[in-house]
């Protein structure tokens, strides 16, 4: 098992589903997962640091597994069958419960718990990303996150008389 940082949530183009982009610790690997709309909110949600005003199934799960005197030690994806994800949540550092890879991904936001991956599933979808280009997808998220929609509207047309009409 790799342990893999969240790299974020984007839209695959052209068929607009979201993925969600995993990258191993001290390698280049990435992997790409496939997830639901509501998954890839959940999942920027807990990046961003949003806190809704009532908890969000996710939030829920840490609440109740804290509420009831456990903790969640990690989260593995532990398997690929079918281009489908499997993952785990590891409570108390033993107990294993089966889980859908993007809800595991949520979850782990969450409680800030390290995300795991298996080296067979690393072996097998791995995509090794230069690091020139990381870069460049870094500067544009940075740019995404100080641009807003009025950035790019266009100015006024100074000549005409707003009350014609």
């Amino acid at each position: 098992m790799k342990e893999v940082d969240v790299m974020g949530v984007r839209v695959e183009m052209p068929t607009n589903n979201p993925i969600v982009l995993l990258r191993e610790r001290g390698g280049e690997r990435h992997v790409p997962i496939w997830i639901g709309a509501p998954e890839a909110t959940a999942i920027a949600y807990a990046q961003q640091g949003v806190t809704p005003p009532r908890p969000l199934t996710h939030d829920l799960l840490v609440d109740l597994l804290t509420g009831l005197g456990h903790r969640l030690t990690e989260v593995r994806i532990t398997k690929m069958e079918e281009q489908v994800f499997y993952a785990e949540l590891v409570v108390d550092g033993n107990t294993r419960i089966s889980s859908r890879s993007s809800d595991a991904i949520a979850v782990a936001l969450r409680a800030h718990v390290p995300i795991l991956v298996d080296e067979a599933i690393l072996a097998e979808v791995g995509v090794v990303v230069p690091v020139e280009e990381e870069d460049e997808v870094e500067r544009f998220r940075e740019f995404l996150d100080q641009v807003s929609a009025e950035d790019f509207e266009a100015p006024p047309d100074e000549t005409s008389d707003p009350t014609d009409t």
